[in-house]
């Protein structure tokens, strides 16, 4: 039964999230690295945040029953279950081997909810005390056990709120490995307003992290006062831990209808219907780009026939993704947003899968953003937007949008303000050519050069002061006259030779 305590007062935001990121610098000056911080603290306020809401829910149904404790603890007055021996007081008791009674207490928890939540607590190494000594653990514990986050005291929005700044303040903290668990929340917001997701559809991310794609696609429809937990969410992601975090990040903002699944999903695609690809209405994605590690035989001879465009180099998987997401798009109503480094709109090793993407006039949108966007990398970052069945007035064209100057930039990494948001999105939903910002361009124009969709050849940017910066144009024109000279040098050089 689980121990009464005594009322303590609800936290504002701030606080809360002070009073999370607290528990992380505890870990500062351990031996565990910096990189696995989350793989302890997110856990750990899971496991906080369940017991206390079943303790909650425990009281609420006494108090129904005048005090049946039997009936309090049926299964169907609580959320999860929490076995006998595995709470968060029952831990709170241990002194000694604390990490061993955590581990076995999430395990017991786990087993006790096979259908929610088997694995949501990763794999970390709990029992290590080279790593986590009794003290640092029994530390750890006391400072979450400082206030409740149950329901009543912190509602399902502002906990998600606050784990999705821990979150951030993870990938801030970590730098070079954020990108593989954290996007942009600005560029999120982007790319879900332009997906826009209506109640009852499916949607789908490949590689979705942390879960923030899917997340807002049902606070947006939560924002705008509709049916959120009518959306279907699919995700699959290849790293445990981020795919535990993922799982929790849904569960913290209190949805509860969604599949996450650990996998490759190039090797191994987690989502099939019939021996095929599961179909979806919206895919939104930031894949990890040009890794060179993945099997490009076994995607030549693809069993869910993927490669609808060719084989992509083995050095570089962007357009298997790519192919993978548009394989797995519903034929009638389908469309995806994905965010990519903009080499995949003009690398000539892709043009003959970009080609055959035009030609069937999938693409609907190219928008450049500007730089700092991922983590630790200045690179500049496009979005590729692909629908089936165009409006009848996009059919055959394609709007490239550059934003690229649409950025701000604070310390290492650039954000999108709310006006580079508006501004954005309102050249994407009227589809027409803006002076300096936007061209509708047909798709035989883009076919005719070569099938490269770089923005700079089809959006000229604003004219600069001339003292500062030349026109984009007059380098181009500059660099391609330089190349046919470089040719013709060349060509009278070999003559030389031959004689």
């Amino acid at each position: 039964m689980p121990q009464p305590s005594l009322p303590l007062p609800p936290l504002t935001l701030d606080e809360l999230e002070a009073h999370l990121w607290e528990a992380a610098n505890i870990l500062r000056g351990s031996p565990v690295d910096r990189t696995d911080w989350k793989g302890y603290i997110l856990p750990l306020l899971f496991f906080k945040r369940i017991c206390d809401v079943y303790d909650e829910e425990y009281a609420n149904a006494l108090a129904e029953s005048d005090g049946d404790i039997e009936y309090a603890a049926f299964a169907e007055n609580h959320h999860f279950q929490i076995p006998a021996g595995a709470h968060w007081n029952d831990v709170r008791e241990t002194t000694t081997n604390v990490g061993m009674a955590i581990q076995e207490a999430m395990r017991k928890i786990e087993k006790a909810n096979p259908d929610t939540l088997y694995g949501i607590f990763g794999d970390a190494s709990w029992t290590n005390k080279n790593r986590l000594s009794d003290e640092t653990l029994i530390n750890l514990i006391e400072h979450y056990s400082q206030h409740k986050l149950d329901l009543a005291s912190v509602p399902d929005d502002q906990l998600g709120n606050a784990y999705e700044y821990l979150i951030k303040e993870f990938a801030d903290d970590s730098g070079h490995t954020a990108a593989e668990f954290y996007t942009n929340r600005t560029v999120v917001k982007l790319m879900t307003m332009i997906m826009d997701p209506q109640p009852g559809e499916s949607v789908y991310d490949p590689t979705c992290g942390s879960g923030g794609l899917l997340l807002n696609c049902a606070l947006h429809l939560k924002a705008e006062g509709k049916e959120y937990r009518s959306l279907k969410l699919y995700g699959q992601e290849i790293n445990l831990i981020t795919s535990a975090i993922a799982r929790m990040n849904m569960f913290m903002h209190g949805i509860e209808e969604f599949s996450i699944v650990r996998g490759d999903t190039l090797a191994n695609p987690a989502f099939l219907h019939r021996d095929e690809l599961k179909k979806f209405n919206v895919i939104l994605a930031n894949p990890p780009y040009s890794i060179k590690s993945w099997d490009q035989q076994r995607f030549a001879n693809d069993p869910y026939g993927r490669n609808i465009w060719g084989t992509p180099p083995q050095g570089c998987a962007d357009y298997a993704f790519q192919q993978h997401i548009q394989k797995s798009l519903d034929e009638n109503n389908g469309r995806s947003i994905s965010l990519w480094p903009h080499g995949v709109l003009f690398r000539d090793a892709e043009a003959d899968m970009r080609r055959k993407m035009i030609e069937e006039d999938l693409v609907e949108c190219v928008i450049g953003l500007g730089p700092n966007l991922f983590y630790n990398s200045p690179m500049e970052a496009c979005l590729l937007i692909t629908r089936n069945n165009k409006e009848e007035n996009k059919k055959g064209k394609i709007l490239f949008i550059n934003a690229v100057q649409e950025v701000k930039q604070e310390k290492t990494m650039g954000y999108l303000e709310q006006s580079h948001i508006d501004k954005i999105f309102r050249a994407y939903k009227d589809y027409e050519s803006v002076d300096n910002f936007a061209s509708l361009v047909s798709k035989e124009d883009v076919l005719t050069n070569n099938a490269n969709m770089a923005i700079s050849l089809y959006v000229r940017p604003e004219q600069y002061d001339s003292e500062s910066q030349q026109n984009f144009w007059t380098v181009y024109e500059q660099w391609e006259k330089s190349s046919e000279d470089l040719k013709a040098s060349m060509t009278e050089l070999f003559k030389i030779l031959e004689n």
